[in-house]
């Protein structure tokens, strides 16, 4: 499909709530397809609307097991505590600790609008509350502990 340009921490679309998703149609079938190519591209673990300049509450995740679609996503369960370096690709070039839930449940819709619920450990529920934050305009860099620190190259793959 098509590679999106990423949005930066700065640009103001990165601060703002998004809208509900009430129907699947074609322009949005075409976003998440171009999410997942943008994603992957940048070798990221995770992309929501937002950083590609929609506001939609929509992201896209892959730690790894293949892609996981969430359309409205909404964490229904949290435990546990985790810790770690974590980054953006909206923030590139930098990393910096937080400390998230280690598990979470989180019910969404799929792309074919149908209510799932998934469930994750360690770095799934990371990725799946670091891009749900996004769909709320609040960035990792928020609750970070400490001072952002600048990522090399070794530490990125």
């Amino acid at each position: 499909m098509a590679i999106r340009r990423i949005r930066e921490l700065g640009d103001d679309c990165l601060r703002k709530v998004c809208r509900p998703v009430k129907e699947m149609n074609r322009r949005t079938k075409i976003l998440i397809e171009d999410m997942l190519d943008t994603m992957y591209l940048s070798d990221g673990v995770g992309l929501a609307a937002p950083q590609v300049g929609i506001l939609k509450q929509i992201v896209v995740i892959d730690v790894g097991d293949g892609a996981v679609i969430l359309i409205n996503p909404e964490i229904i369960e949290s435990d546990g505590e985790q810790t770690g370096s974590e980054g953006c690709l909206s923030v590139p070039g930098k990393a910096g600790n937080v400390t998230r839930p280690n598990h979470v449940i989180v019910r969404a819709l799929n792309e074919n609008m149908e209510e799932i619920e998934v469930e994750g450990t360690e770095l799934l529920a990371r990725a799946m509350c670091h891009e749900i934050d996004h769909l709320h305009g609040i960035m990792y860099t928020d609750k970070v502990e400490g001072d952002l620190y600048e990522v090399t190259n070794e530490e990125e793959e």
